[in-house]
């Protein structure tokens, strides 16, 4: 392995440990932290490749590793997996005794990922599918989240549904998985290393993977800037989900609150300057990301 190998491993072991890290959080894409640091259309070709086609590489194992890009999934999938289970439990913390900078921090981050990802898109298209992706996120963003115990079926066809989620530019896995009421119950999982609940999730998440990149790849080829631009607005709409002030309990729409308001119901501080100023950090660092080289 030379060292320019070595070099282009650790970049993209990196972006992935930044990926796991975001997908731990409900409300932050995975795929968008893909995107924005310039791996995503490698990504999505290189998990659109494995189909009947695999079978006739298997005789010849480099070929096979070269064509589907193993040694850069091998690089991105050891991130993730280290960026989740480094920060699982961290951010379970957070979230409980410091939700409010939590969610500046990723409101940051999203607010300039719709910055980056919508500027270089035609202004008809942000008008129109971007209103559409608007929209369909206040949508989403107004479901209840399930209640009940969960089956290990639950959990399989909950992991396949939330890759499709983690894969896309705009929404978040995790979201989808607090909207199935999955969300504590994987988290946990995670934390605790609770291995039968994490096989069955992972299998769920491989199957549906390897279904919805094709279709990914296939739109990408095709209606690129238009799918660009309605989980733009997707995005835009997602924000509400990472509004630093919210109470415990009711829905989305009313947990949310001003920063005044904050702290007459809840009776915490709001924290308003210590807020701005993370939120700034999270667009700052997501900006950086956006320039630095992509190979």
């Amino acid at each position: 392995m030379s060292l320019a190998d070595l070099k282009s491993d650790l970049k993209i072991g990196l972006r992935g440990v930044l990926m796991g890290i975001a997908e731990v959080v409900p409300g932050v894409s995975g795929g968008t932290i893909a995107f924005i640091t310039g791996i995503y259309h490698t990504l999505i070709e290189a998990l659109s490749r494995f189909g009947v086609a695999s079978f006739g590489y298997l005789k010849n194992p480099r070929a096979f590793a070269e064509y589907h890009h193993l040694r850069f999934l091998a690089a991105l999938g050891i991130g993730m997996i280290c960026g989740v289970l480094a920060f699982a439990n961290l951010m379970r913390y957070l979230l409980i005794h410091h939700q409010p900078l939590v969610w500046a921090f990723f409101f940051g981050v999203i607010a300039m990922s719709v910055w980056v990802i919508g500027r270089q898109r035609r202004g008809i298209n942000i008008a129109t599918w971007g209103s559409v992706g608007l929209l369909l996120s206040i949508l989403l963003l107004s479901l209840p989240a399930r209640e009940g115990g969960l089956t290990l079926v639950h959990l399989y066809f909950g992991g396949a549904i939330a890759v499709c989620a983690w894969i896309l530019p705009a929404i978040s896995g995790s979201y989808v998985l607090l909207v199935l009421g999955m969300y504590e119950t994987v988290i946990a999982a995670v934390a605790d290393l609770e291995w039968s609940v994490l096989m069955v999730f992972a299998a769920g998440c491989v199957s549906g993977l390897l279904v919805f990149s094709k279709l990914l790849a296939w739109l990408f080829s095709v209606y690129e800037d238009y799918l660009l631009s309605l989980l733009s607005g997707f995005m835009l709409g997602s924000l509400a989900r990472l509004w630093p002030w919210q109470a415990a309990e009711g829905s989305l729409w009313e947990r949310i609150m001003l920063p005044v308001t904050f702290q007459q119901k809840v009776g915490a501080d709001s924290q308003l300057l210590l807020v701005i100023l993370i939120a700034g950090l999270g667009a700052g660092l997501l900006w950086l990301l956006s320039r630095i080289p992509r190979t």
